[in-house]
């Protein structure tokens, strides 16, 4: 009986592996540095190596596997197994779905990590139960994924939900892609932290000066302690990731957004602010309908929803 599968999370600095029974109970799990610089072979090597590391700790031979799921950097292709680039892998138009299937003999299935993190808590995390959700993760970027009754929504070229590049201050500052005024732009911990910048090499008095060098935790935790500058800064960008979700509530009209990622971690202060923009700008019935919650998943989000991705995409 084929009961199991495998989730393979591939970031730029590790590889996690996991091996899991189809209720997303991990049986075993292995974590490997990418060493990204080597080249694509050897890092394609590292994950077969962990796929056979996890399957002889947990004791399992691979004709018990159904299915492996990988999580990783875009932008890259789902339905031909490609990654077409990403910024700290080393890895252009590789197709890295067809050597795993050749050398396993079992179905791979390839998805970007926003989109694999919102399976994982969609089946397995804040979103089990739940039929329409939408996932924002909010760190150096912002990312996303939505399951729509019940299945992923990927779009045409399966790059749906680039949510961190939808337009909220249409003359705002430059996006790294080079549009301007996207929600990564002026909502991201990167756009938070750049603020702070600004604002100590300016004439403002802020307790921000006290620090050598400011990313978005000092600004949260001096706008905590009550610095005016920082409470103006978190006020504005967390304005506008709550555009960002009233935008995808209007458009989603999902049961639950669940939000994740570096600036979810400030807690209270980021869900309140986001709540009072949705209740401003969404319809009643839309707004009331839908839960707004942090991931549930924490440190094993990606590999967890390798596993997810596997188990879904293998039904």
């Amino acid at each position: 009986m084929k009961n199991y599968v495998i989730g393979i999370d591939l970031g730029g600095t590790k590889i996690s592996c996991a091996i899991s029974d189809l209720e997303g109970q991990v049986i075993s799990q292995n974590t490997v540095p990418t060493n990204a610089h080597e080249g694509d072979v050897p890092v394609l090597n590292r994950i077969i190596g962990s796929v056979e590391t996890v399957l002889r700790d947990g004791n399992i031979s691979i004709d018990m596997v159904k299915a492996i799921g990988i999580g990783s950097p875009g932008p890259l292709d789902a339905k031909t197994g490609i990654i077409i680039t990403t910024p700290n892998l080393p890895f252009k138009n590789f197709d890295i779905v067809k050597p795993l299937e050749e050398k396993f003999n079992v179905p791979v299935y390839l998805d970007n990590d926003a989109n694999v993190a919102a399976i994982g808590e969609f089946m397995f995390g804040a979103a089990k139960g739940t039929e329409n959700m939408v996932y924002f993760t909010v760190s150096t970027g912002v990312g996303g994924g939505a399951v729509v009754n019940g299945k992923v929504y990927r779009g045409n070229t399966s790059n749906a939900l680039e949510i961190g590049h939808i337009t909220v201050l249409p003359d705002g500052p430059r996006c790294g892609c080079g549009n301007l005024g996207c929600l990564e732009a002026v909502a991201s911990g990167t756009a938070i932290g750049k603020r702070g910048k600004e604002a100590v090499e300016s004439k403002v008095e802020t307790t921000l000066k006290n620090y050598e060098n400011v990313t978005s935790y000092e600004v949260f935790k001096e706008a905590a302690a009550g610095d005016a500058v920082s409470i103006e800064i978190i006020d504005s960008c967390l304005n506008y990731l709550g555009i960002g979700v009233a935008n995808a509530i209007a458009i989603f009209d999902p049961e639950m957004i669940v939000i994740g990622g570096g600036v979810s971690k400030a807690g209270k202060v980021v869900f309140d602010k986001v709540q009072q923009v949705i209740d401003k700008r969404c319809f009643k019935t839309m707004a009331e309908s839908c839960k707004v919650v942090p991931a549930g998943l924490g440190t094993d989000a990606g590999v967890i929803g390798a596993v997810a991705l596997a188990i879904l995409e293998s039904k």
